[in-house]
Order: C-alpha cells, then structure tokens, then sequence
C-alpha cells in the first residue's frame, strides 16, 4: 500500500512555526499584562483602603464616642492596662451603639483604631473584655490591619485558569493564622485562660443569662468541629471554629513559652 505526504504544502511548517511563535508571545505578553493589571489593582486596593480608612474614622467621630479617662474611666483603664502589657503603639479605641456583637480594627496610618460594639460592655466583665481588647491590639501590634489591605488585594487579584479561587482559599487560611495569633495577644492581654475562653463562648452564644446558659452554649460551641461540613465550610471562612480557638488556647496557655511571655508582658505594669 503507498502511503505518503509529499502532498503537503510548502508553507504549511513555515506559517506553523509563525504561529507557535506568535502565540508564545501573545501568552507571555498576556501573563505579562496580566501582572501589570494585578499589580495596578493591588495599588489601587492600598490606595482605596487608605482613603475609606479615612472616611471610616470621620465617620465613627460622628456616631461613636472615644473611650476616654474622663468619659469611661473604667473602661479606659482596661484599655491601658491592656496596651501596656501588649505595648501595640499608637491607638484609639472607639464605642459604636449598634445593636450587635462585634470588634475590629482598621487603619493604615500611625495611629490604628479598634473598635467596639456597645452591647460587649454589657454582656462582657472586664477581664473578657480584656481579652477582647487584646486581641485586637495583636492585630495592630502584628501588622495585620495594613497586611490584609496589601495580602488580600493579592488574593483578590485576576487569575487565569481557576487560581483566584487558590488564592482567595490561601488568604482565608493565613487569615485564620492571624486569629490564632491574637487570641493568643488577648491572652496576654487579659492573663486568664477562663476570661479567654468565656470571651470566646459568649461572641458564639451572646444572650447567655445564666451559668447553666453557659454551659450548655460550652457544649454547642464544642460540637461545632464534629460535622464535616462545618470543616469544608471553615475553608472559605477568616475566622476558625470557636472551639478550635479555644483548644489552641488550651494548648498555648499550657506551654512554657505562654508563661515566660505572660511574666513578661506583666512587668510592663510595673514599668
């Protein structure tokens, strides 16, 4: 049987090769433009996040109030004491009257500010408030509050082929790192392993009125890791489990590295 392919045509190979070569540099130039693009829409995440950390701050001058020696002076005093272990630097710490659960910190400037819902002082004693507290000033003192501006507009980046969803799964879970990180700060913060967890359970459970609520708020939060889908769910999530923080407290509270650093941070009160 002849079989053969002289038949082909003389510019097939020539123009096969234009081609490869023309789509090699359409693909780096792509990549390239590609990073040029991420790398101008991380700038303009910074700058954006600069600019609502500005107007988030006027914004709360408006409708929260300062804590203050002279407006809230107990208060007050479990901000500083908290500072003065942790020594963050400069912050201010604000009061917002909504009615829910909460507490962050935001700002990019020198001076970082945390802010508090209303209803914690009102659910919350003071060394679980401490513990509060603290662990928003491990944020600041971290570097958290300008690494989730430049990290996350990374992961918010456009990705060819599915990678966004890489990243984004990446920054969650590096998110979750910087959790363990500051509860560990509250810790310090507040210097008792009961506070921190008792913190923990009443953000999980807010409306506890009773020990016997506590308990029984304790054994929610403590089955929480014994679904699977609570564990695919805490994948796409910035904060763990509840119990897993409080088990990682545990761990850490346990450990002779948490008590040469909570001597530590206790003489600062005598400074």
């Amino acid at each position: 049987m002849f079989r053969t392919t002289a038949y082909r045509h003389p510019n097939e190979f020539p123009t096969l090769l234009i081609t490869l070569l023309v789509s090699a540099v359409v693909v780096l130039v792509t990549a390239f433009l590609t990073q040029c693009l991420s790398l101008l829409i991380v700038v303009f995440i910074l700058g954006t996040s600069i600019f609502s950390s500005r107007a988030m701050q006027a914004q709360l001058m408006r409708k929260a109030f300062l804590i203050s020696p002279e407006r809230s002076p107990e208060l007050a005093n479990v901000v500083q004491v908290c500072a003065r272990r942790l020594q963050p630097g400069p912050l201010n710490v604000y009061v917002v009257r909504e009615n829910m659960v909460n507490a962050y910190t935001f700002g990019l400037s020198e001076s970082k500010n945390i802010v508090l819902y209303e209803p914690m002082l009102r659910i919350m004693n003071k060394g679980e408030l401490a513990f509060v507290l603290g662990h928003e000033m491990g944020h600041v003192a971290l570097g958290h509050t300008w690494l989730n501006t430049i990290v996350g507009g990374l992961a918010g980046s456009p990705s060819p082929f599915g990678f966004g969803y890489i990243m984004y799964l990446v920054f969650q879970r590096w998110s979750r790192a910087c959790e363990f990180s500051c509860d560990r700060a509250g810790l310090l913060a507040c210097g008792s392993l009961n506070y921190a967890v008792s913190a923990l359970v009443r953000l999980a459970a807010p409306k506890i009125q009773s020990q016997a609520e506590f308990e029984q708020a304790l054994t929610m939060v403590d089955a929480q890791d014994d679904a699977f889908v609570n564990q695919v769910a805490e994948l796409f999530q910035s904060h763990p489990m509840i119990i897993k923080r409080i088990n990682a407290l545990k761990a850490y509270a346990a450990s002779p590295e948490y008590q040469l650093l909570q001597a530590s941070v206790n003489q600062n009160l005598q400074a």
